[in-house]
């Protein structure tokens, strides 16, 4: 928009779960909720409007093989926008982004610096790969790196077993959360497995990332020390060919995924049912394409999670969890506007009528 223009939003504005506005505007690239006076061109976009939608589990940057080139990141932080995700939490990329920042066209990114696995216990070129002994200086390497977010590998197929198995003592967790609350991060792990829950929260872990594990031992837990999980069905639900892959090597693990994929929609909805904290994420940009939050969206609907609450995991109660305004007074304008009411069919998210960034319309 040219200076002294505005952007009139019109029709039902979802800004949050009990704040439904007819309209509101956006005047220098901020939302206002007053009719702007003194403007030269007033430009008027009508539909149902959200804040914009957060991916709280993607990383651009990467791709099946590691770090990828910049104008591949570029490709990706492009579809994540053009299917209305405007706000990611990268967790873990070994890649440099801080660029995208300049960008006032690519969606603003919260970094969680990259991944801290142990030794041989992750996907090749994706991690630090390192020991326990490491593991706290890492953290503080990575807290200091990222933009309040630290991601650790907590479990993965050991060799030695056949199965998934935690990766860390629980004297270094506990040394190393101590260290990234220290220095101000929340820290975040991968887990698949079940026993690999309770140590990491009992630690003082902010999230888990898919959380496949849980079970009516831990889900409790997680309840009452507000633990957030992050479950990333879409890429659950690769879990049956994982496992097929595998299977003539790992056999007990192979067996171990697909009875984790079998339980995935009735572990989340137990833990929504118990009150723990739930938003969502695609695991885009390792072997899962960019641009599937509204999927996510729909499968977090599978489990059994209301409407109003799924559109939460990726809207209202997404930014505030992460620190970032939505539709407030004054907030960056940064929304999707869509066709029809998404609390009636979540499917509408899939089809964005009009992307708004910093104030722009970009489609």
């Amino acid at each position: 928009m040219s200076e002294g223009a505005a952007l009139h939003l019109k029709g039902r504005v979802l800004a949050g779960p009990d704040d439904v506005r007819d309209e509101i505007w956006v005047v220098g690239g901020r939302v206002t909720f007053q009719r702007p006076t003194g403007t030269r061109d007033l430009t008027t976009v009508k539909g149902w409007i959200l804040p914009g939608l957060v991916d709280a589990h993607c990383h651009v940057g990467l791709d099946a093989h590691g770090s990828v080139d910049a104008g591949t990141a570029e490709k990706q932080a492009l579809t994540d926008r053009d299917a209305g995700t405007l706000l990611i939490r990268d967790a873990g990329s070994p890649s440099d982004t801080r660029w995208i920042d300049d960008r006032a066209d690519l969606p603003r990114i919260i970094r969680a610096g990259r991944h801290i696995a142990r030794t041989r216990r992750y996907i090749r070129n994706y991690a630090h790969e390192i020991e326990p002994e490491d593991l706290v200086a890492y953290v503080a390497q990575e807290a200091r790196r990222g933009d309040g977010w630290v991601k650790l590998v907590g479990d993965w197929i050991d060799r030695s077993t056949g199965d998934l198995e935690s990766c860390w003592p629980r004297g270094a967790v506990e040394e190393a959360i101590a260290e990234a609350h220290r220095l101000g991060a929340r820290v975040t792990a991968h887990c698949f497995a079940e026993d690999s829950l309770a140590p990491l929260v009992e630690a003082g872990i902010d999230c888990v990332e898919h959380a496949t594990g849980l079970t009516e031992d831990t889900i409790p837990l997680f309840a009452e020390r507000g633990v957030a999980i992050v479950p990333t069905l879409v890429n659950i639900g690769t879990f049956p060919r994982l496992a097929d892959g595998g299977e003539a090597k790992f056999p007990r693990w192979a067996d171990h995924m697909r009875r984790l994929h079998a339980r995935r929609y009735d572990t989340v909805r137990a833990a929504y049912d118990a009150g723990v904290p739930i938003f969502a994420g695609t695991d885009a940009g390792g072997s899962l394409a960019h641009g599937l939050i509204a999927d996510e969206i729909a499968e977090l609907r599978k489990a059994g999670l209301p409407a109003v609450a799924a559109l939460s995991a990726t809207t209202w109660g997404a930014r505030e969890w992460l620190g970032r305004p939505g539709l407030t007074e004054g907030a960056p304008a940064d929304l999707v506007v869509y066709e029809s009411d998404p609390r009636a069919d979540v499917r509408v998210l899939a089809a964005p009528r009009r992307v708004v960034l910093r104030g722009r319309v970009i489609g």
